[in-house]
């Protein structure tokens, strides 16, 4: 059986879970409200303040879409108690950002400013002028929103300018006066 599938996910104080027909999970809590149809094979269970799923068989698909279903789950219930949160950075001489209203506007060493429309279910704040933070409720969310704004200008292998995930550790490339001798 499988190792994540098989842990139950348990409910915290305040959030409400609702397990509907064809496995139509709603979660509410107190960041908000955030719902998801999954497979119709797997059998979601809700006792005792805890969530478990089981799946019919042990093909390989089934046993795949059981830690899968599990491990969403919970994501669903971390995000409406805590949230998630992706911080990028801006690198390079020149490169800044700010928020202003519904779109953030960037500077990243192109002739025109940047314009990125901040989606309805993500919010994105800056920290000083090359800090972005971007976060929600649904992990999947902050994740594509955080890779569209780094793909904006992702960075550069030889210098490693460009917008990256904080923390990221770049392999720079050597010039091509490495070569000469």
């Amino acid at each position: 059986m499988s190792r994540i599938g098989k842990k139950p996910v348990p409910i915290p104080q305040g959030v409400e879970v609702n397990i509907g027909e064809n496995n139509h999970v709603t979660v509410k809590g107190p960041l908000g409200s955030i719902e998801y149809t999954f497979h119709p094979s797997m059998k979601i269970i809700k006792e005792d303040n805890q969530i478990k799923v089981e799946r019919p068989s042990d093909e390989p698909f089934m046993r795949a879409l059981h830690g899968t279903t599990r491990a969403l789950i919970a994501n669903m219930v971390e995000g409406v108690t805590k949230g998630f949160t992706v911080e990028l950075e801006l690198v390079g001489i020149g490169y800044r950002g700010q928020v202003k209203g519904k779109v953030l506007e960037l500077q990243l060493g192109y002739s025109h400013p940047v314009i990125y429309p901040i989606p309805d279910d993500v919010k994105i704040t800056m920290e000083g002028n090359t800090i972005i933070k971007v976060s929600g409720i649904d992990k999947q969310r902050v994740g594509q929103v955080a890779a569209e704004i780094r793909a904006l200008r992702k960075p550069d292998p030889y210098k490693g300018k460009g917008v990256r995930y904080k923390g990221e550790q770049l392999k720079l490339k050597p010039g091509k006066s490495v070569g000469k001798k």
